[in-house]
């Protein structure tokens, strides 16, 4: 359906970041030493900022917090502030030099920055082949997508899926990596599974929505949206679907997605 030129890897780069879903914060977990990485993304624009806000209160009466520190450049990425992320992370590093959390979001905040080779640095201080770490795979494979090594990546998250299988952002991530790769078909088999997942969050089963939009599956894709979001929403995805469809002329060759 699409072309090279379409602009597809585009419009899947914000997602293959989003990682696990969000871990609800908690005081007595403030300095574990293995954390799930915090997902802000598939949150309306009014959650983001009213969580932005609660972090951003939270990081200024105690910026030496580890996960207040991990949360709060999460939620910075997901506002498109990916250069305060940043920021944050690096500041952080100054008090937790050697931890493995806060690289791995680090290596993140820097590839949502397009800073990819800095990324990659860095992720691989993570890994340790003796005891590999799935999210630090999963980054990893993350920026190799970004950087157009598609099957590198891919390799990548079937590693990380041997050492922990049931992790539904990595077989989302296989089905994006497919994605901007137009293999919408493979694609749509490792969502299908990954919203089959426990801890599946919004936005992958938002990504399958797209997947079927994408390959003309209307009524399977607004269904999905249906049951996450608004119907005002759901009529603006469902509209975002039909201008990239537009987009490539291929619109009059199936059917009508209103």
């Amino acid at each position: 359906m699409f072309n090279k030129q379409s602009g597809i890897k585009r419009i899947f780069r914000t997602f293959l970041l989003a990682g696990a879903s969000v871990v609800i914060l908690s005081s007595c977990a403030s300095n574990r030493t293995t954390m799930q990485s915090p997902d802000y993304s598939g949150m309306s624009v009014t959650q983001t900022q009213a969580t932005l806000s609660q972090l951003s209160a939270r990081y200024k009466a105690n910026p030496r917090d580890k996960t207040t520190i991990i949360h709060f450049a999460a939620a910075l990425r997901a506002a498109g502030q990916s250069g305060q992320s940043v920021a944050v992370l690096q500041q952080a590093l100054s008090s937790y030099p050697k931890d493995m959390d806060i690289k791995v979001s680090y290596a993140k905040a820097l590839a949502a920055d397009g800073k990819f080779s800095q990324a990659l640095n860095i992720i691989d201080q993570t890994i340790m082949p003796d005891r590999p770490n799935w999210n630090a795979l999963l980054v990893k494979g993350a920026i190799l997508d970004q950087m157009g090594q598609n099957q590198a990546a891919r390799q990548l998250y079937r590693q990380a899926l041997a050492v922990s299988p049931n992790q539904a952002s990595l077989e989302a991530n296989l089905g994006l990596s497919y994605a901007m790769t137009n293999e919408l078909a493979r694609a749509e088999q490792h969502l299908l599974r990954a919203v089959s997942m426990p801890r599946a969050s919004s936005q992958i089963r938002q990504n399958l929505a797209l997947i079927y939009g994408l390959q003309g599956k209307f009524d399977k894709a607004r269904a999905i949206y249906s049951q996450l979001l608004p119907p005002e929403q759901v009529k603006s995805n469902m509209a975002y679907i039909r201008a990239l469809l537009t987009q490539q002329n291929n619109w009059d060759k199936i059917p009508d997605a209103n």
